[in-house]
C-alpha cells in the first residue's frame, strides 16, 4: 500500500510522520504541500474520505491563518469558499495529509496512525 504524504518538509510534524511511516516499513511519496497545492477538488475528496470538519484541515498555528484571519472566516465562510481558499495558499493547508486513495489523516497523532495505517 503505496501512501501519499502531503508535506512541508522543514515542518517538524510532517518529519515525526515520515520517520513513524518509515519505522513501520510503508512506502510513501511526498508531495511539497506548497509547491503543489491541492487543487480545490483533491481537496474536496480528501476531505470527504477523512471524515473530519473541513475546519480540521486548516494549519491553525500558521501565519497565513492569522495573516487571513481565519478564525473569523471559518464562522461564516461556505464549504466552497474555505475549499477555495485551502487550495489557493498551500501554508494554510493542515499537514501532514496522509491518504491511500480511500482513507485520509491529517496532522500527525501516534494512536491514530496506529489504528489507520498500521
Amino acid at each position: 500500500m503505496a501512501l501519499t504524504v502531503y508535506e512541508y518538509p522543514s515542518c517538524s510534524t510532517c518529519k515525526k510522520t515520515k520517520k513513524w511511516l518509515d519505522e513501520q516499513g510503508l512506502s510513501y511519496e511526498t508531495v511539497h504541500i506548497v509547491e503543489q497545492t491541492p487543487s480545490k477538488d483533491e481537496l474536496a475528496a480528501l476531505h470527504e474520505k477523512s471524515g473530519l470538519e473541513l475546519k480540521k484541515f486548516f494549519n491553525t498555528s500558521g501565519k497565513k491563518y492569522r495573516e487571513l484571519n481565519m478564525k473569523e472566516r471559518l464562522k461564516t465562510a461556505s464549504e466552497d469558499e474555505l475549499l477555495e481558499l485551502l487550495a489557493s495558499e498551500g501554508m494554510l493547508v493542515k499537514r501532514p495529509i496522509v491518504t491511500d486513495g480511500d482513507r485520509v489523516t491529517v496532522g500527525f497523532k501516534e494512536d491514530t496512525f496506529e489504528q489507520t495505517w498500521k
